[in-house]
């Protein structure tokens, strides 16, 4: 049967955080009031990292620069953004690990809270074809749409991650507590939901309090970026 193994990306598969990495780019190339947009994204950041996130306030700050301009626009920027910043932060040792449970056979997936756009790309470059995100709001259902800064369903952040997962499992005619074995990969206290649904959570590079929790659970630590 299948085995499932789910990673969370930043500071799990990536020794940086996407999410804060491309509004930073945004401010550096002007796109957003530079002062502004790098302060809130510190203090957004800080509330993440403390465990006290507003993911609803967060997501009204992140994706309304996405409705802001064309998707070929966006595109453009976010191309130089890989280059730019992305690709000297893929470690080989992450693109190991996913590449072990690939050759094993098993179904691999990113969750992660960070939004579908600016993920996208980066999970592909892990060879990775599933990726379960907070999905941005389109203007219609062309592939193409402009974006308009809402939400689609629910974000892929803490307890939403579990019902985002069931419900992509669902579309590769799976559930959860019938595989024989899953892993998730993670590396913030804010993932522990789905740390605790799955048979086998990994801490990956964990914060201060994933790793006391890791540690008092007996659940293995790994540290990809040592």
């Amino acid at each position: 049967m299948t085995q499932l193994a789910l990673f969370d990306l930043d500071h799990t598969l990536l020794p940086c955080d996407s999410d804060y990495e491309w509004g930073q780019f945004l401010a550096r190339i002007g796109v957003v009031d530079s002062q502004y947009y790098a302060q809130q994204n510190e203090r957004f950041y800080q509330d993440y990292k403390d465990g006290k996130l507003n993911i609803q306030e967060f997501l009204r700050f992140a994706l309304k620069p996405l409705s802001e301009h064309s998707r070929e626009q966006l595109k453009e920027w976010h191309d130089a953004f890989m280059k730019e910043v992305i690709t000297g932060q893929l470690r080989q040792q992450a693109i190991d690990l996913v590449k072990r449970h690939q050759d094993a056979g098993d179904l691999c997936c990113v969750v992660t809270a960070t939004n579908s756009f600016v993920t996208r790309p980066i999970v592909e470059s892990f060879g990775i074809e599933h990726l379960v995100a907070t999905e941005p709001a389109t203007v219609g259902d062309q592939p193409l749409a402009n974006f308009t800064g809402e939400v689609k369903g629910i974000p892929s952040f803490r307890e939403g991650k579990i019902q985002r997962v069931h419900d992509w499992l669902a579309t590769q005619n799976l559930e959860l507590n019938q595989l024989p074995q899953s892993f998730f990969y993670s590396d913030s206290m804010n993932d522990l939901p789905l740390l605790e649904k799955v048979s086998n959570p990994v801490a990956t590079n964990p914060d201060v309090r994933l790793r006391d929790e890791a540690s008092r659970r007996h659940w293995p630590i790994l540290e990809l970026f040592a």
